[in-house]
C-alpha cells in the first residue's frame, strides 16, 4: 500500500520497504529466540529450587549458570532490538508523507487540477508595466540596492512600498484575527529538532540557510517554529483545533532558476508571508482544511485579484502534505498566474515526527494530532499583482480593503 500510494508522488518507495520489512523479519526471529530463552529460563529458575531441596547442589549450580547465560542473551536481544528499531526509524524518515485518496496523479506542475477560477482578468494598455518597471519608477522598491547591501533576492522596499507591505501584513494579521487565530511572534531561528518535526530536515536542508557554528537554521516559513510549539505536547480533545496566525520573515536558499519567471519580486531568498496553523482532530482535520482554504479566499477576494485554486497533483506535492490546495494570482502585465498561497493537510505525518499528541475523551489514551497550514498570504507576488493589474494613467490604485492600513488610496 506504501509502495503504491508513494507512485502517485513518483516516489520509489520499493527499496525503503523493503529494507524495513527485512528489519522486522529479523527483528521477529530476534523474538521468538528472546522469547525461548525466557521460556527456558523460566522452566529452569523453577527446577533449581526442586533440585536444592533434592540435595543436588551440583546439578542446582550448572542450572544456575545456564540461567545467568540466558540472562545475558537475552540483554544483547534487547541490544539487537534497540539496533534495528533505530535502523527502520532512519529509513522510515525518508518515505514521504502519502498522499490522500483525492489527489490526481501527475509529474509536475502541468498536472495539477483547477478546482476554482473566479474574478475578471484586468486588460491593460499595450505599453503597461511589469511590476519591476513600476517599482522603479514610483521609487518603491529597489532591487539594485538590495543586491549591493546582500545579493540577488534580497530587495529594498522604500517610501510606499515599505508602507504597501506594512499595510498587507496588518490586514493578513487582523483577518486572521478576527477569524480566531491567536497571534504569535516567533523567533526567525530554529534548531535542528524543529526542522525536522515539521520535516524540512533533512528533505530540504540545502534550500535552508544555516548558521553553522550555533547549529541554527533561518526559518524558510513560520509554519516551523509555530507548529514546533506543540512538539512533546499532549492536548485535551476539548482544546481543539489549535488555531495560531504569524508574521515572520522567510529565508529560502533556493529561489529557482534564471529566466523570465524569476524577475522582480516573482522569486526571492528573502521575503514576508502571515503564515496560519492549525492542529485539529484527525476526524475534522479535512473540515478544517477546507474551511482554512475558505479563509485563503476571502484574502484573495478582498484584495480585488482574479485567482484560481488547484488541488496538486502527486509529481508537485510537498514531502510532508498529504493534500494540498495552492492559490495562484493573475498578473496582469506578465500575463502569468503566480502562486501565493499553498494550504495542505499533513494528516499525523508532522505530529508523529513532533510527538505531538491529544488524549482521546473515550479510551483517555493519547492518539495522533493533525497538523494543518498555510500562506495567508505570501507577500511578495501578491504585491506584484496588486502593482501590474492596479496600474493607472495617474498612479498605482490601492484596492479599498487596505487604504485604512496604507494610509493613502494612490502609489504616484
Amino acid at each position: 500500500m506504501v509502495i503504491a500510494k508513494l507512485k502517485k508522488k513518483n516516489f520509489d518507495a520499493t527499496d525503503i520497504v523493503g529494507k524495513i520489512t527485512e528489519l522486522y523479519r529479523k527483528k521477529n526471529q530476534l523474538q521468538n529466540k528472546a522469547d525461548q530463552g525466557k521460556a527456558e529460563m523460566n522452566k529452569i529458575s523453577g527446577e533449581v529450587g526442586l533440585l536444592m531441596r533434592q540435595g543436588k547442589k551440583e546439578e542446582a549450580e550448572i542450572a544456575k549458570t545456564r540461567t545467568a547465560e540466558i540472562k545475558e542473551s537475552i540483554k544483547q536481544f534487547d541490544i539487537d532490538f534497540a539496533a534495528i528499531e533505530e535502523q527502520v526509524y532512519q529509513l522510515q524518515v525518508q518515505l514521504p508523507n502519502l498522499p490522500h485518496d483525492s489527489v490526481p496523479n501527475g509529474k509536475g506542475a502541468a498536472d495539477n487540477e483547477i478546482v476554482k477560477r473566479q474574478g475578471e482578468i484586468p486588460t491593460l494598455p499595450e505599453n503597461a508595466l511589469p511590476h519591476w518597471e513600476l517599482a522603479a519608477k514610483y521609487n518603491i522598491i529597489d532591487f539594485e540596492l538590495g543586491v549591493k547591501l546582500t545579493g540577488a533576492g534580497f530587495p529594498v522596499y522604500r517610501g510606499k512600498g515599505a508602507q504597501l507591505q506594512r499595510a498587507l501584513i496588518n490586514f493578513f494579521l487582523a483577518e486572521a484575527s478576527k477569524a480566531g487565530y491567536e497571534e504569535i511572534q516567533p523567533p526567525l531561528m530554529v534548531n535542528e529538532a524543529s526542522g525536522f518535526g515539521t520535516g524540512q530536515l533533512p528533505d530540504k536542508e540545502g534550500q535552508m540557510y544555516h548558521a553553522t557554528i550555533d547549529n541554527l537554521y533561518l526559518i524558510p516559513t513560520a509554519e516551523v517554529p509555530v507548529t514546533n510549539i506543540y512538539r512533546d505536547v499532549i492536548l485535551e480533545t476539548r482544546d481543539l483545533p489549535m488555531k495560531n496566525t504569524a508574521y515572520s520573515a522567510c529565508f529560502r536558499r533556493e529561489a529557482g532558476s534564471y529566466g523570465k519567471d524569476v524577475r522582480g519580486l516573482n522569486r526571492l531568498h528573502q521575503f514576508d508571508k502571515v503564515e496560519i496553523v492549525q492542529i485539529a482532530h484527525p476526524e475534522k482535520s479535512y473540515e478544517t482544511l477546507e474551511d482554512m482554504v475558505k479563509h485563503v479566499t476571502t484574502l484573495v477576494e478582498k484584495l480585488e485579484l482574479p485567482y484560481r485554486i488547484l488541488r496538486l497533483c502527486g509529481g508537485d506535492m510537498s514531502f510532508t502534505s498529504a493534500l494540498t490546495y495552492d492559490f495562484e494570482v493573475f498578473s496582469a502585465a506578465q500575463k502569468m498566474w503566480l502562486e501565493v498561497s499553498s494550504v495542505s493537510n499533513f494528516e499525523s505525518f508532522q505530529a508523529n515526527r513532533l510527538k505531538l499528541r491529544y488524549r482521546d475523551e473515550a479510551t483517555k489514551k493519547p492518539q495522533l494530532a493533525h497538523t494543518l497550514n498555510g500562506s495567508a498570504l505570501a507577500l511578495p507576488r501578491i504585491v506584484a499583482a496588486l502593482l501590474e493589474n492596479n496600474q493607472r494613467p495617474e498612479g498605482i490604485k490601492i484596492p479599498k480593503v487596505l487604504v485604512p492600513y496604507c494610509g493613502f488610496d494612490l502609489i504616484n
